[in-house]
């Protein structure tokens, strides 16, 4: 079983969103999706991130542009590094995939496709709107679904509950429920421990 926790606000973790998910099917693995708030996750645990964004090390941050270029080229994927907006509230966006429930991994890859590869601010209403329209969902039914209550305190929990069991980031991937992997670079090590688990229960 693999656990994906996830935050739509990432490149990172739109490459290894994509590249899973057919990693899973190859090896017959379940995926639970998991949506987070990562911005709850760097205040409360990782705050060297916005340092990181205050004062780049420029030769690393020119290295990190053609690293995710070279992934999103790998991954077929069009990732614009930064957006236009960026960092961007996900918090509409996030609470919409906990929603959807089941249902909600059409929703998210138009998500990330709207924010990583369109340079749409998903943070507004009319974006949200849109990407509704696209993967079939009564734009209506969703606006009122994310602003109830249960909705909120369930991203709160997710986000609350990656970081008690050692998570730091988007995306935090878990096998078998305590085996924790962190980015996207981490799948080939996630395909083996798959293998090895399925190995071991045969």
């Amino acid at each position: 079983m693999i656990e994906f926790f996830f935050d739509c606000s990432s490149p990172w973790t739109y490459l290894a969103f994509h590249n899973i998910q057919p990693l899973a099917k190859e090896v017959g693995a379940e995926i639970i999706w998991r949506p987070i708030l990562v911005g709850g996750i760097f205040n409360t645990v990782n705050p060297s991130v916005y340092a990181q964004r205050e004062k780049p090390v420029p030769l690393k941050a020119r290295y990190m542009k053609k690293d995710l270029a070279d992934w999103a080229r790998s991954a077929g994927l069009a990732i614009k590094m930064p957006p236009t907006v960026f960092p961007v509230n996900s918090v509409k966006a996030m609470r919409g995939c906990i929603w959807l429930g089941n249902e909600m991994v059409p929703f998210a890859t138009s998500v990330f496709e709207a924010y990583w590869g369109g340079d749409k601010d998903i943070s507004q209403d009319a974006v949200l709107a849109e990407i509704c329209k696209k993967v079939g969902i009564d734009e209506q039914k969703f606006f009122a679904g994310i602003s109830e209550q249960a909705i909120k305190d369930q991203l709160k929990a997710n986000t609350e509950e990656v970081v008690a069991r050692g998570g730091f980031g988007s995306p935090t991937i878990f096998v078998n429920k305590t085996d924790m992997y962190f980015g996207n670079d981490r799948l080939p090590l996630i395909r083996e421990a798959l293998l090895r688990s399925k190995a071991s229960a045969a």
